[in-house]
């Protein structure tokens, strides 16, 4: 539960059809292994107490009595365990047949949540037995001196875990036009769960996976969905045990059909609550639910959960294609309309041979090609400098003609020089000041090249650069439009090596891999033996774990301590916990104190769900303080 995970699980035990003692015995075996696993959101199928395909049984008394006698005797052996189990069954209310999910406690009942929506077509005929659920909670009386609200509108929540607030719905419901869940989303749950018994027909499973990923999505939500299996009547129709768990869109777990399995996964309720508050136009209003406690004690959520080390990278090599391209077309397109807007011709892009500066290019070779213009209306300007190595100088060169950009070659030792003597800074000193004078130096080259050709200066700096400070103010930190502001330096590589596999130039191609495999330098200090001194991420930290940090900052707002859990996890035997805290520290520090550089940022689109432009996603004061954050990270040494 720390950090705001709460393991859940989705059962399919293989019952017996009209036969609740068995499937009683069977369920509350099932709770105990799922107890013994860890979960505590425990969730079974629709009717499970008796088997969804009694048909004309469940007109039978002592079918219904030994249901619900079952249900007491499960509620009993939930007394004393953490944790709340839905399970479900059919029941008797003034004189109607209700499909009901029971949620148990700690040996108590505490609510019953009807099924809205009974279908009555094609092989289902519920309504042949069932009467739709009712909205407000009503007593209904299980046993003498003992009742339990039964309705739509019931929400359960631990005062262990005050966040988690969990909703129901039945099978069918989900189907509906408008689910019960988004009712009870926008009372606040944000965890639903769903016991179904969908019978199997071919291709149902991908509509039923994409209504849970669509609900938990639209919601924001986790989404736990148990159905029926193996043990149910194959009499007319197959049911697959096809369970689901979800996360805002993200299928978290998902059970083989045909299996019987159980499926765990470990919602992160914190993450979906970040999304709601972020988004202002989801509005929550619980007026006329009714709000049921449950017992839940205090524990460590071991996650099984897969952490990837790239979050702003797809895992998945056809979802990373496409990303590429959609993110090279906003860029391209970005671009593209500031050009028409100023009546642009020609664009200036300072080429040093590394990756943000090669991104940069073939944007802007894009945005050309779109609108029909000459390449030559490019200027790829070369400034070679005290830290310009042969291989990235040749990269450059080589790049620029690839492309067939105009080449433009300023050297700007000299002219550095002279400035070094105007201000009595010593050429020996490889200080700030030094670095500095060389990225302003070629700045004022760009713009002024800009100026003298009705030019526009084109931006090469990336998200990484800007959350960490890592510009040279009113150097590389400023353009007339800056196409990588909103792409991690993760994210840039993989931009040049999809436009590498995809141009179908030979030449530009084997560039472009070379440009790949140099080391990220901004190439001011004088190299070593031909080869380059300063490598940023020795410097400032790898970009790799700078990324994951900014990514689940930013999105989610978490804390360092959450991150650091997360970074420990998805960076196991690459990086040992005394590095991704030292370099959180740098993160956190460097984040909060260069802000002022990104208060000023030049225009650039937005290509991602994070972003850090003044005018658009982000706006924070220049001089905020991150002391309660240092803290928190200090608090962590040791790695507790």
């Amino acid at each position: 539960m720390r950090h705001g995970y709460i393991k859940t699980a989705a059962v399919t035990p293989k019952v017996k059809v009209a036969d609740p003692v068995f499937n009683g015995t069977l369920i509350c075996e099932k709770i105990d292994e799922c107890l013994e696993a860890g979960a505590q959101v425990i969730v079974f199928p629709e009717l499970c107490i008796t088997g969804y395909s009694c048909g004309d049984l469940f007109w039978q008394e002592l079918l219904l009595e030994e249901a619900r006698r079952q249900l007491f005797k499960i509620a009993d052996h939930t007394q004393r365990k953490s944790g709340i189990i839905f399970v479900g069954l059919p029941l008797v209310h003034e004189g109607k047949l209700y499909n009901v999910a029971a949620a148990v406690s700690n040996g108590r009942i505490l609510g019953l949540v009807p099924k809205t929506a009974i279908p009555n077509y094609n092989e289902f005929y519920e309504a042949r037995y069932f009467t739709a659920g009712n909205q407000e909670p009503v007593p209904v009386e299980l046993m003498e001196n003992e009742a339990a609200p039964m309705g739509t509108r019931l929400l359960f929540s631990s005062p262990a875990m005050p966040e988690l607030v969990i909703g129901v719905e039945i099978c069918e419901d989900l189907w509906m036009a408008s689910p019960p869940s988004t009712e009870h989303g926008l009372a606040g749950a944000n965890l639903l769960v769903n016991l179904s018994a969908s019978d199997e027909t071919t291709g149902k499973d991908a509509y039923r996976r994409a209504l849970a990923e669509g609900q938990s999505a639209r919601l924001m939500c986790g989404y736990v969905y148990a159905s029926a299996g193996d043990g149910e009547s194959t009499q007319d129709v197959v049911y697959s045990g096809h369970n689901l768990i979800c996360e805002n869109g993200i299928v978290l777990s998902e059970a083989r059909r045909f299996a019987n399995e159980t499926i765990y996964g470990e919602i992160d309720v914190q993450k979906m609550n970040a999304e709601r508050r972020r988004t202002n136009t989801f509005v929550t209003d619980s007026r006329g639910y009714l709000h049921i406690s449950f017992l839940l004690r205090s524990c460590e959520t071991v996650l099984s959960r897969t952490i990837p080390k790239t979050p702003f990278v797809p895992g998945d090599l056809a979802q990373r294609e496409k990303r590429c391209e959609e993110i090279l077309s906003i860029q391209a397109m970005g671009l593209k309309k500031r050009l028409e807007h100023t009546a642009c011709k020609c664009a200036v892009v300072g080429i040093s041979g590394g990756l943000d500066s090669t991104l940069a290019l073939l944007v802007t070779v894009r945005s050309f090609d779109l609108l029909g213009l000459p390449r030559e209306g490019i200027y790829g300007v070369t400034m070679p400098g005290f830290g310009t190595t042969d291989r990235t100088y040749d990269n450059a060169v080589k790049m620029i003609r690839c492309v067939g950009a105009t080449f433009l070659e300023v050297d700007i030792k000299e002219a550095v020089r002279v400035h070094f003597r105007d201000i009595g800074q010593q050429e020996s000193e490889h200080d700030v000041t030094y670095e500095n004078s060389q990225a302003r130096e070629r700045t004022q080259i760009l713009m002024d090249i800009a100026n003298k050709e009705n030019g526009m200066v084109i931006g090469t700096g990336d998200l990484s650069e800007l959350a960490l400070g890592w510009a040279t103010y009113n150097g590389d930190h400023m353009s007339m439009y800056g196409v990588n502001a909103s792409v991690p330096k993760t994210l840039v590589r993989h931009l040049v090596r999809y436009y590498a596999d995809t141009c179908r130039e030979q030449e530009l191609h084997e560039v472009l891999l070379d440009v790949l495999d140099t080391p990220v330098s901004p190439e001011l200090l004088p190299p070593e033996e031909g080869q380059i001194a300063q490598k940023t991420e020795d410097i400032v930290g790898p970009y790799e774990l700078h990324d994951f940090y900014l990514y689940y900052m930013m999105r989610f707002g978490f804390a360092p301590s959450k991150i650091w859990r997360l970074a420990r996890l998805a960076f196991a035997g690459v990086y040992d916990d005394e590095t991704i805290l030292k370099w959180m520290k740098t993160f956190y520090r460097r984040f909060f104190s260069q802000q002022f550089k990104r208060s000023c940022l030049p225009d650039g689109p937005k290509v991602g769900s994070v972003a850090l432009s003044p005018r658009g996603d982000f706006r924070m004061p220049s001089d905020a303080c991150v002391r309660i954050w240092l803290e928190e990270l200090h608090g962590l040494e040791g790695g507790q």
